[in-house]
């Protein structure tokens, strides 16, 4: 049903319950909309409204306390603005460069995201892309589908992934994960952060260019800001040398993706696995022709199991803030 402004509404319910606001539906939410039945809140709606956003907002201005977001409802200082009583932002992605982080500290508003349940997908893809890269399975694959074997013979060797230096940019929850998996397979793992983790037993490199020359493969985990877009630029590329490998499972623009091209294009690195790019659903067309690159379309962790997960953590983020408890998931700035 399609959801009014309160002077438009011919009933009202019986027991009012409080608003969720939600712009633009979440892949969550299209997949699995009966997880979000809850006595704690209502849905509301905004795109199935025929109200323009702005005035949809204006109209429920008073009663939306929490909003549901995806990166395609992004939250800016604009719709903070139209939303007075906004203290709580809900994102069901691990990623928050959609929502304006320093706005929503400046006005208090708590902000929680998925990182810790996708962790363990996004550690998977990453590590499966690098392995793709370094074992040229893709490529191996497309070989054999294309016939090329019984005319060409034996096709070029791979390289192991144990023992290479592994360098991770952002040891959050997915980075982590990711050490946690190269760990297994006998990689000595390099991070770079903000700061040092104390809890970390790597090694930590304050600046990306210097974890770059001491790694054979960097895998790019940390979220994206003003800091840290095009960090991985044709300077750090160099470094990492001619067999060094590039996975990116966080956002696109953290790579400098022309001059990512450019490198890959002249050999200056060895390859890339990549499940972001920096203008999506766009691709560069000189990597769909490069054989050293592994290329997915941003699903890293999409999986029925993590959105299963995901829904009930966002469902229980809503209920324990309606109900006064602790958040399950706050961002916390590290």
């Amino acid at each position: 049903m399609e959801s009014q402004p309160p002077q438009e509404r011919s009933e009202q319910p019986t027991k009012e319950v409080p608003h969720v606001l939600v712009m633009k539906p979440p892949p969550l939410l299209t997949l699995f909309e009966d997880k979000f039945i809850s006595t704690k809140f209502q849905l509301l709606k905004a795109w199935e409204s025929t109200l323009p956003l702005d005035q949809f907002l204006t109209a429920y201005a008073g009663s939306v306390r929490a909003v549901l977001c995806s990166g395609a409802s992004p939250i800016t200082p604009h719709i903070i603005q139209l939303l007075p009583s906004l203290q709580l932002v809900v994102t069901a992605s691990a990623g928050t460069n959609h929502i304006d982080l320093n706005e929503c500290r400046r006005l208090g508003i708590a902000v929680t995201n998925a990182a810790g349940v996708f962790s363990d997908d996004a550690a998977d893809a990453a590590v499966g892309l690098l392995i793709d890269v370094l074992r040229k399975i893709s490529a191996a694959h497309r070989f054999v589908r294309h016939r090329l074997w019984p005319a060409t013979g034996d096709y070029p060797l791979g390289s192991k992934l144990g023992g290479k230096r592994v360098g991770i940019v952002g040891l959050g929850s997915i980075g982590s994960a990711v050490a946690k998996r190269l760990e297994a397979f006998g990689c000595t793992v390099l991070y770079n952060s903000r700061k040092p983790k104390p809890w970390a037993p790597y090694p930590f490199y304050s600046n990306v260019h210097e974890l770059a020359v001491d790694s054979d493969a960097l895998v790019v985990c940390c979220g994206l800001t003003a800091e840290t877009r095009h960090m991985i630029n044709r300077q750090v590329m160099v470094a990492l040398g001619k067999q060094g490998i590039i996975v990116n499972v966080a956002r696109g623009a953290i790579i400098d993706e022309k001059q990512m091209v450019e490198c890959l294009v002249h050999g200056e690195i060895g390859g890339a696995g990549l499940d972001v790019f920096e203008n999506e659903p766009n691709v560069p067309k000189e990597l769909l022709e490069l054989d050293n690159v592994v290329l997915s379309p941003h699903r890293a962790v999409f999986t029925p199991e993590g959105f299963m997960a995901a829904c009930d953590q966002v469902v229980a983020n809503l209920e324990a803030f309606f109900e006064h408890k602790p958040l399950l998931s706050p961002l916390i700035d590290e």
